[in-house]
């Protein structure tokens, strides 16, 4: 008898496995929309054993959009450090390019979506955290400019998710503008108090 190479998967590469099914699933349906008997399936498992590697369905939840909000966190900090000129810009690329990750965008989406949640919350507010934390320090901006920023970021984020690249429209026009260089350089705490 011939045993299937997801049979022979260890502990480890079944819950990557997993981790990377659920993103999937959080991405279309949210953390109450996605039942963790189409995980199972997914991946030619039996929900127990889901349960036994995560614990909770929230408990997986939180760590797909750990895992979202770190490759996102972690690529604007190694683009900073390498972007040495313009950090800013060189973090501003980066989330450009990320914006591509349709299912890593829209897990943070719903990650936002759910925060009516306690649990969620508190993770959600330690990811955005570390994103201001990378911000300010890699930039050197003041509050108010890290803040146009992340705001910028997430009219980006929402630009998207709704595909606005299909739509020819004056409004989705303006959003594909791109930010450049020096623009939120006029912002400073001296003329935002």
């Amino acid at each position: 008898m011939k045993i299937s190479g997801a049979a022979r998967m260890s502990g480890q590469q079944r819950r990557e496995q997993l981790l990377e099914l659920a993103a999937e699933e959080f991405a279309r349906a949210g953390l109450h929309g996605t039942s963790t008997e189409t995980l199972a399936r997914r991946a030619g498992i039996t929900q127990t054993y889901v349960f036994r590697l995560f614990g909770s369905k929230k408990a997986l939840f939180l760590q797909v959009v750990r895992q979202a909000f770190g490759r996102l966190v972690e690529g604007m900090d190694q683009a900073a450090e390498q972007g040495t000129d313009d950090p800013l810009a060189a973090m501003g690329l980066f989330y450009d390019r990320a914006l591509a990750d349709r299912t890593g965008l829209l897990v943070q989406l719903q990650a936002f979506a759910a925060c009516g949640d306690p649990e969620v919350r508190t993770v959600v507010r330690e990811q955005m955290a570390r994103m201001w934390a990378v911000t300010a320090e890699r930039s050197a901006l003041p509050p108010v400019a890290v803040k146009t920023f992340l705001a910028y970021g997430m009219l980006l984020n929402t630009a998207a998710a709704l595909e606005v690249d299909e739509v020819d429209a004056e409004w989705a026009h303006g959003i594909r503008t791109r930010i450049q260089a020096g623009l939120f350089d006029h912002l400073t705490e001296e003329n935002n108090r």
